[in-house]
Formats: structure tokens, sequence, C-alpha cells
């Protein structure tokens, strides 16, 4: 067969006009193969995407033909052993026309076996550079083999155009859903956070600061402590926002707000079809952390399993996609963050003890605000003026006494717990003055005074070891019989002797009689 000069361009106009309207990889690929097998049929059908860095393969989609169902396009292959690496190390077709010839070779093996006799594969080179390769497989060997040759090599020219259109429109719509992404965190952060609204005159206060300071430079993972409602999420963003990675993203995970059975996808991202519901691909915190810092909000919650993970990816810098086995490489500052004592996490199973070792490398413990007193009429002072300006009122004004016992109270809820009463006391009371009374009402003493007297009780433990004491005490150590402790608290002798093994209780002189 001969194709003239006028046929070679009709065919190349009519794949060109067939596959330019196409946004999608399955669409442009459905039509042209739909094109190809008009002018000359073959048996199978495939496009590579050549990844230079890390020497592998991935299908631009579903091949045609023989073996469409048999590898996934979203799995990654070695270039070793290929006819594409064969391909791309020429940057010239390979033809191929008794695969037997070839039969040591794994995937030449596998084509024979699938009944295909010959095969021709074609780079697709656009600006000088491999952007993967084109395969046709046939059961019987085409005639006029080099001159079909010829003109394959014309129409990979124009796949190669296509295919790298797909892939810049592909990268520029992921990128876009990252940017949205982007944007959602930024303002959210912009919301909540200022760098200037961080006042404090204590020395404790100074002397985390100065810490925070030092080490915001270091890029290293920093371990953060404290109560709930100290700041941690404040100090966490401020050490990001002197740090060199200021210029990327901070990415915060609340720990305990994701359910645990997306954590894994949350964190690392999934691959689009890893599982139901999973349409398109998603990026996961870390990736969209790259260069960055990611804050991990109550870390402790993390299941036991996601936490082995996390320290890999602290330790080699890469992990993969859920349903991907392409590794990603990050660069990330991690900030931890907990309200509960890591040591007794770890006696509880709840953080991994190789974990927190890594992390603990910068520890900070934020102080409980009852701890610095000094920083609540400032506090109060600027909060007041701040959250007064953002909703359009006129701050109230706090009398002496007012702040006397603001400053004197405990503030169990801490930093958050004085903001929201600010914030409540500018809503009732603009520009009004704000006296003893008004900070009563709101601070609710009387439960404070309770939970005072609930602490100051003893626990249960404490109360049966005194129990047993005192029968002791009372009944000059005789423990069973008539006139026993046992008798007198209502035991039987065995119970009250194990009971006092278990307190540790000693006495100098014990009585044992029979009941």
């Amino acid at each position: 067969m001969e194709w003239s000069l006028a046929t070679r361009h009709q065919i190349l106009l009519e794949i060109t006009n067939a596959v330019i309207s196409n946004k999608t990889n399955q669409g442009f690929f459905d039509a042209l193969t739909t094109e190809l097998n008009k002018h000359f049929p073959c048996d199978r059908l495939s496009i590579n995407l050549y990844d230079n860095k890390n020497q592998s393969l991935q299908y631009f989609t579903k091949v045609f033909g023989i073996g469409r169902n048999t590898i996934s396009e979203q799995v990654h292959r070695p270039l070793k052993g290929s006819i594409a690496k064969m391909v791309i190390q020429s940057m010239n077709p390979v033809i191929i026309d008794d695969l037997t010839q070839y039969a040591d070779l794994p995937i030449i093996n596998w084509l024979i076996k699938a009944g295909l006799t010959s095969t021709m594969a074609f780079p697709l080179i656009v600006r000088k550079k491999v952007l993967g390769t084109l395969h046709f497989s046939f059961k019987t060997r085409p005639k006029h083999l080099s001159e079909l040759s010829n003109l394959l090599t014309e129409v990979s020219r124009q796949v190669a155009i296509a295919v790298d259109n797909l892939v810049a429109y592909k990268r520029l719509k992921d990128e876009k859903k990252h940017l949205e992404r982007e944007k959602q965190y930024l303002m959210g952060v912009l919301e909540e956070y200022n760098p200037e609204n961080f006042y404090y005159i204590s020395a404790e206060m100074s002397e985390i600061m100065n810490l925070v300071k030092r080490v915001a430079a270091i890029d290293a993972p920093v371990l953060i402590t404290g109560e709930t409602g100290t700041g941690k999420d404040y100090l966490a963003r401020y050490m990001h926002h002197i740090s060199p990675r200021k210029n990327h993203m901070f990415i915060k995970v609340n720990c305990p707000a994701i359910s645990s059975t997306l954590f894994e996808s949350e964190l690392f991202g999934h691959a689009k079809g890893a599982f139901t519901g999973a349409d398109s691909q998603r990026i996961g915190r870390f990736e969209m952390g790259d260069r960055g810092t990611v804050f991990l909000d109550e870390i402790g919650e993390l299941p036991a399993g996601l936490q082995a993970k996390l320290l890999q990816v602290l330790q080699e810098r890469r992990f993969e996609r859920v349903g991907d086995n392409q590794p990603i490489d990050v660069n990330f500052r991690l900030i931890a963050a907990t309200n509960r004592d890591p040591e007794k996490s770890i006696q509880q199973g709840k953080l991994r003890k190789d974990l927190y070792y890594r992390l603990n490398i910068i520890r900070i413990h934020v102080p409980a605000l009852r701890d610095r007193k000094k920083d609540i009429p400032l506090l109060v002072e600027q909060i007041n003026q701040i959250e007064a300006t953002q909703i359009h009122q006129i701050a109230p004004v706090y009398s002496q006494s007012a702040l006397d016992l603001l400053t004197a109270y405990d503030w169990p809820g801490n930093v958050r717990e004085l903001k929201n009463l600010v914030k409540r006391m500018i809503i009732l009371k603009p520009s009004e003055k704000i006296s003893i009374d008004d900070v009563e009402k709101m601070i609710d003493l009387k439960n404070r005074a309770d939970q005072e007297n609930e602490n100051s009780l003893p626990t249960l433990a404490e109360s049966e070891r005194h129990s047993i004491e005192q029968a002791l005490i009372k009944c000059k150590g005789v423990i069973g019989g008539g006139k026993g402790a046992a008798r007198l608290l209502g035991v039987a002798r065995s119970t009250l002797q194990y009971r006092m093994a278990k307190h540790g209780i000693k006495p100098r002189k014990v009585v044992t009689l029979e009941d």
C-alpha cells in the first residue's frame, strides 16, 4: 500500500480534527484510536508517559485492544526492560517485525503469549524532550511496514503535541484546585491570626517567646504542650511567621476533628479511583505544606498506624498517596501540639514512644493563664480594643476592681475563656463602665467555689485507707473476731487483709483472731 502526499495530509488532518476538541485523556485516546483504525488497524495501541526523575512509565490512559484491563493507568512501571526504554534512549522509532527474536524480555514474552507477532514504537518528542512513547502491536505483520513506519512517525508528532497539551491542561487544572484549597486555608488563617496581636509582659511568657524566636530558624520538629486555650495554635503560627518558611503555606490539621477512616486520605491525599467516591485526585495536607509548615494539633489523637507512617515521613521526607505507588518528596517543618502529658500518653498507649522522641527535639510548654497573671490586665485591654473595632462597637471601660477580680480568677479555659468574656462584654455593654458586679455575673464564682470544694474532697481510695487505719486504731490492731476491725467495717477478715495489702498498711502490731 502506498500513501500519496495528499493522502498523508488528509489522514493527519482527520486525526487532528478528531482529537483537537477533547480535554480529557480518555476522550482524546478514544478519538485517536477510532481515526487510526480507519486507515491502519492494529490489535493493541497504547501511549506511555515517561518520568525521567524516577525512571518509570505510566500509561496515559487505558490501552486499546489486547490487555486493556490488565494494567491500570495509575500504576507506575520501571523503565528497565521495556521497549519504551529503547525508544527513549535512541529518540528514534523501534520496529520489531518478529517478536520471537526478543522473547527473553518479559514484556515481549507477554506480547507473544497474547498472540501478537510484531510491534512498532515511536517517541513522543516536544521541544527536544521525550514526553513518552506511542506503541502499535499486531497479530499479523502488516504489509509495507517501512512505509507505514514513515507515516506513523508523522502521526506521532501530532500525537506528541496533543498529549503535551493535555498533560499541561491537567497540571493547570490540578494547580487551580490546589490554589483554591490554599485560598480556603489562607482565608481562615487571616481571619483568626495577626502576628501583632500577641501580647505579654510576664516573665514566664517572655522566656517562652525568647525561646520561640531562637528556634524559629532551626528547621527541626517542635512539640508544644499546654492546657486547652493557652494559645498553642497561635504560637505555632507565630513561629512559622518568623521562620524562613514564612512565604509558604501554614497547614493546620485538627486531629480530633477528622474521622479515623479519612485520616490517611486527609494527610497523604489519594489517587483517582483509590476508593469508592474518589472521583478525582486529592492533594493531602503534607503535600500542600511542601516548603512550608504542617501543624498537627492534638497529635495524640492520631491512630497508632498513622503515627508510624508519620514517623516514616519525617525520616524519609517522602510518602505515597492512597491508591498510588509513586513516591512524593516533601520538605515541610512539623510542629505538633497536645494538651496532655506526653509521658502519660505514652504509658496509656496513645502516643508512640519513637514518634515522641522524634518530636521532642524542641519542646515548648505554654503556661496556663493563672500562672502568668501579670498578662491578664494587658490582654483584657488589647482584646477589648481589637474585638470592639472588628464588630464596630465602642469598647467598654473596666474599673480597677473589675480588673482585679479578673486577675484573681483562675481561668480554667485560659486565654480562650478570657477572650470570649471580653467579647460578651463588648456586645452587652458597649461604651459602658464594667463593674466588679458585671464581672461576677459573667465568670460564675459560685461554680468556681463548688469546683474548689470538689477538688478538696478526698478520693475514694484515700477515704478507704483512712477508714481502715481508724478502725485498726480503735480495735488496737485486732483484725478478726467479734471485736476486730473487719467486723467494725462490715467486711470479711480476708477482704480487709487484701485491702490492707493493697493500700500498703502495715501496723506495728496486728492481732488476727478467727471470726
